[in-house]
Order: C-alpha cells, then sequence, then structure tokens
C-alpha cells in the first residue's frame, strides 16, 4: 500500500530586504518559506506579538491576581503529554516567581483518569483542597470536569489552544486563541505558549499595581520550557512561536536551561551547547513523553521542577529506560500494524483514503506514534486504537492527520452524521484523539473513511518530498552545513532545508542491520552519506537521484560534513 513518493522542488522567488551578512543560501532557504525580511526569518524575542489581542485575558488575570493576592491555593493541572508537562512547570514556575506561596501541581494518569480534567481527577483533587483550578494544555473540552469542580464551590481558569466544540465548558474564564472571533493574530501557540502569555498579562497587571519595586521577575527564563513544548507539540512555526523558540534554544545552548531539562539533554547524548529544534523533537521530548505513554507524566513534571541537578539526573536516567520500553512497544505494535495491513489486499489499501487500525493487546499510551508513523509509511489519514485500559469495552484512539485534512473537523463530521458512534473528542488539524465503546469501531472505521473519500483528492494523496533545489560543489562544506543547522529553528511550517540531486555511488556498506552508509561522487568531490532504514536487501544503483539534508559530521569532527538521505530513486 506505500505510495511512491514524488520529487518536487519548492517555488519561490529572491525577494525581500535582507542584510548584506546572510548568505545567498539562506536567502534563497528564507525566501522559499515566506519570509521577506531577517525579522521575519530570525525573529527576537522584540517582535513577539503583545498579549493585548487574546480573549479572556482580563478575566484571566483578574482571577490569578486575586488568589495571589489572597494567599489561595491554585493547583496547576497538567496533561501527560510534553506540551502538557511544560506548560505545567510553567505555570507552576512562574506562579511562584510572581508571588504565589501556595501553588500545587497535579496531572491525570492515562489509565487511571483518561484525558485532561476528568470528573475522577477533581474527587481526587478533593483531598489538596484547591480553590482555583488551571488547566494547561487542555480544558475546552472538559465539560464534565469542569462542572464537578464548579459544584465543589471552586474557581476554574482554562488555558488551552485546542479547537473548541459547539458549546464552552463552565469555567471561570477561558483563554484559548482558537475560541470562535478571538482576535489573536496567532492560532498556532502550543499550551506551553499560551500559559506563558497568560503569566505576561498577569505580570504587567501586578507591575500596573505597583507589586513589584521594577520591572518584576524575568519571566523569560521560562523560554527554555515553551521551547521544547512548542516543538514537541508539532504546531506550526510561525514568527511568533519561532521566537519564543528560538530565546529558548539560546537559554539551553547557554546552560541556562532548567536543570531537568539539562539532564534530558544530557542522557540523551546531544551537545547542548549546539541543540537544535530536531534535537528537541527527536531526542529530549520522547523521552519525556514517555513518562506519560506508559507510566505517569508526574515523573516528567518532577523533572521539570526541581532544582536538583543530581535528583534531575537520576529522573532523567528513569525516563531514559522507560523511552526505551516504548521503544520497544512502539517497534512491536508498528510491525503488528505493518502485518494487518499486508493481510488487507492490496488494490482495497490503495484505493482507500484513510485507515483505522485496532488491537486489544495494544497499549493506549503509544497508539498516537503508531498512528504517526503509519501516517508517514501510507501518506495517509490514521488512526490507531487500543482498549482504555485492559480488558476494557472502551477504545481510545489516536489520530494523525496530512495535509489538506483537517483531522478534528473529520471527527467533527463524523460525529454529527452519526452521534452515536463517537464519545468524546478533541484535536487540531493535523492530530485528534477520541473515545468510543469497541462494538462501534467496525460502524466508525467505514463512516470515517467515507468521510476521507469524500475529501481527499488524488493529488492530495500523493506523497510530496519537497527539495530546496540543488547545492554547488563549494557549498558542500562544513560551513554551509552549520549555517543551514543555525539558521533555523526549522519545524513544521518552517521545514528544515532539504536538497536533491544526482550522485555517483562510490561505495556502500550496510551498518546496524537496517542502515546503508554511502560515499557519493558529485563534479570530484567525495561525500559521506548515510540513509536511515535504506537497506531493503537490494545493492543501491550505481547513480542515484537523493533528496537530503547537509550537516556538520560532529562524530567525524573538523570540517567533516554528511549528507543524510531522506529519500532515494535511481537517477
Amino acid at each position: 500500500m506505500r505510495p511512491q513518493a514524488r520529487l518536487r522542488r519548492r517555488e519561490y522567488e529572491q525577494a525581500g530586504q535582507w542584510p548584506e551578512t546572510l548568505s545567498p543560501l539562506l536567502r534563497r532557504l528564507y525566501a522559499a518559506r515566506g519570509a521577506t525580511s531577517i525579522d521575519q526569518a530570525q525573529p527576537r524575542l522584540a517582535n513577539l506579538l503583545a498579549p493585548d489581542d487574546l480573549g479572556g485575558l482580563d478575566a484571566a488575570v483578574a482571577l490569578l491576581s486575586a488568589a495571589i493576592t489572597g494567599d489561595r491555593h491554585i493547583v496547576v493541572v497538567g496533561d501527560f503529554d510534553c506540551d502538557g508537562a511544560t506548560a505545567c512547570a510553567v505555570g507552576v514556575r512562574g506562579l511562584r516567581m510572581l508571588g504565589a506561596q501556595r501553588v500545587s501541581h497535579a496531572v491525570p494518569n492515562r489509565m487511571v483518569h483518561g484525558y485532561g480534567l476528568s470528573p475522577a481527577l477533581v474527587e481526587e483533587l478533593a483531598a489538596l483542597q484547591p480553590e482555583l483550578l488551571v488547566t494547561v494544555d487542555h480544558g475546552i473540552a472538559c465539560h464534565a470536569g469542569i462542572a464537578a469542580a464548579k459544584a465543589r464551590g471552586w474557581q476554574v481558569l482554562v488555558t488551552d489552544h485546542h479547537l473548541p466544540g459547539e458549546h464552552l465548558p463552565p469555567a471561570d474564564a477561558i483563554v484559548d486563541p482558537n475560541l470562535h472571533g478571538d482576535p489573536f493574530p496567532s492560532k498556532v501557540l502550543a499550551g506551553v505558549g499560551v500559559m506563558f502569555y497568560v503569566l505576561l498579562a498577569l505580570r504587567r497587571h501586578m507591575r500596573e499595581q505597583g507589586a513589584f519595586s521594577g520591572q518584576g521577575p524575568d519571566l523569560t527564563t521560562l523560554l527554555d520550557l515553551v521551547a521544547v513544548g512548542t516543538v514537541a507539540d508539532l504546531v506550526p512555526l510561525d514568527a511568533n512561536n519561532r521566537a519564543l523558540v528560538a530565546a529558548g534554544l539560546r537559554r539551553l545552548r547557554a546552560g541556562q536551561g532548567s536543570v531537568g531539562l539539562r539532564a534530558l539533554i544530557e542522557v540523551s547524548q546531544r551537545d547542548a551547547g549546539r541543540l537544535t529544534a530536531a534535537d528537541i523533537g527527536y531526542a529530549v521530548a520522547p523521552r519525556l513523553n514517555a513518562a506519560g505513554r506508559l507510566e505517569d507524566m508526574s515523573l516528567g513534571i518532577e523533572c521539570l521542577l526541581t532544582d536538583d541537578l543530581a535528583r534531575a539526573r537520576d529522573i532523567a536516567a528513569t525516563l531514559n529506560e522507560i523511552n526505551s520500553e516504548r521503544r520497544a512497544v512502539q517497534q512491536q505494535m508498528t510491525d503488528e500494524a505493518e502485518l494487518a495491513l499486508a493481510r488487507v489486499p492490496s488494490p482495497d489499501q490503495v484505493a482507500a483514503a484513510a485507515v483505522c487500525l485496532y488491537d486489544a493487546q495494544w497499549h493506549p499510551g503509544v497508539v498516537g506514534l503508531v498512528a504517526s508513523k503509519m501516517k508517514e509509511r501510507l501518506h495517509r489519514p490514521v488512526i490507531a486504537f487500543a482498549p482504555a485500559e485492559p480488558g476494557s469495552d472502551t477504545l481510545r484512539g489516536s489520530a494523525r492527520s496530512i495535509p489538506g485534512f483537517h483531522i478534528r473537523d473529520a471527527l467533527a463530521d463524523v460525529a454529527a452524521r452519526h452521534p452515536d458512534l463517537i464519545e468524546r473528542f478533541g484535536g487540531h488539524a493535523m492530530a485528534a484523539g477520541l473515545s468510543m465503546r469497541a462494538e462501534a469501531y467496525p460502524a466508525f472505521a467505514r463512516a470515517f473513511e467515507q468521510c476521507a473519500q469524500a475529501t481527499l483528492t488524488p493529488e492530495l494523496l500523493q506523497a510530496d518530498i519537497l527539495s530546496d533545489g540543488e547545492l554547488g560543489a563549494a557549498e558542500f562544506n562544513r560551513a554551509s552545513a552549520e549555517s543551514l543547522r543555525d539558521g533555523g529553528p526549522w519545524g513544521q511550517g518552517f521545514p528544515e532545508p532539504q536538497f536533491d540531486g544526482e550522485f555517483d555511488v562510490v561505495s556502500w556498506r550496510v551498518v546496524g542491520e537496517r542502515h546503508l552508509k554511502l560515499v557519493l561522487g558529485f563534479a570530484g568531490l567525495r561525500l559521506n552519506a548515510i540513509e536511515f532504514g535504506g537497506w531493503l536487501g537490494n545493492a543501491p544503483p550505481d547513480r542515484l537521484r537523493i533528496a537530503y539534508r547537509l550537516e556538520p559530521d560532529d562524530y567525524r569532527g573538523g570540517d567533516a560534513v554528511q549528507l543524510v538521505v531522506v529519500h532515494s530513486e535511481p537517477a
């Protein structure tokens, strides 16, 4: 069923106002991503959008200010993914910096409480005797949990970035840039970004009230956490998010990040001084996420909140072990998903516009990763399901989509047409979650595939690999590779540069059973390259057309560079 990818080059016009010091290569790349000035391409904190237009801030600030001055007990309720964990840490640390004396935190256990602020979690929180709950990275869909909290006399502030349903929950205040009619220009803040903006507004209010002798605490010290949560949640890196992420990366590279993140960088064997957004996405975030997937995210949040380096290293080592277990579980589930697809007749699968997968033995904390892997391989929207807990007749599904298919809106469409199928759902354009009774799965799978079939055109179902064109022989050097690495942050909506060209295969060998190490010839040069997962049992042809990233080869050191092959085909 795996579709053949099509290699295409980005179209762009070389336009804009650029400083003379900016290389022609970076000018070309920035222009291809829609930037026309250095402020758009490399935004700084001075370019950050002001909080003023973010709806709900006045009510949120009033709640938090009253709680701080009244010495009320504030409980920040996190979520069990990386965005939710970092948002929880930003909330707790930021409120304490702003003078809150009684701040606690809580996070649901995926297997015990389900998603977000549920009635079950509210009942457990009663022992803490909270007076104000602050949800981070969730809440907009937690109607029952918020109603249960309000019934106990607690105030509730929702900070979220997910799309709202038809009705809003009964919270005292809601801050979410995706509320209908909200005028905030950027709709792609992560949950941690929303919480950071709430703190900015609260600090300004307290400053105006004379709470500080000067400007107040330096909230930019929280930007390492904001950067990690934003990158991990795969929200588009518009100029505002890039300003936040770039500032956070600068702190981490300078060794100024929280001790928990420094320990996670250390255990993932990354060089903090050269850390990139890709390092966060592929190394740091998965280790933090692993706690919420297989264990309890409270351990991950403790890592982000501790100021004791020794304790942080102990937790990071544990998270690393959990992540290794997660990878084994994920590989087994992905292999089983591949086998399930292989048993389906090929013509039907090629025609299918979307795929639903379910296995009664799968772990609900890992289905999102399986959906993501299968989405990448099939270039189809994929939803993977598992029992909510062993033996349960409730399924939890995690959905991942492709460009052109808004997955949360698709679930809303299915729910409207078939009100008896989905119990609850939420999410955004590229990722969503849902739950349903097990007996509803076959009917849901048919309805979802029909929805995708009606929406997705053959063009959208064609996997495209976008290239930034060719590199000249003089550009295959360490200076170019480092300028590419440091020219980001790259990520969703501002993709990491990759190039294409034809190369002679001078030599090749298999490493790690599945990967190809190559020496490629180009214009008299000999270039080292690696293609992860490129060994399919056949020798590569003598000449290849490849799409690749140019990276510094820190393993060899010196002036060495390597090509990381992301796609190859006979020339």
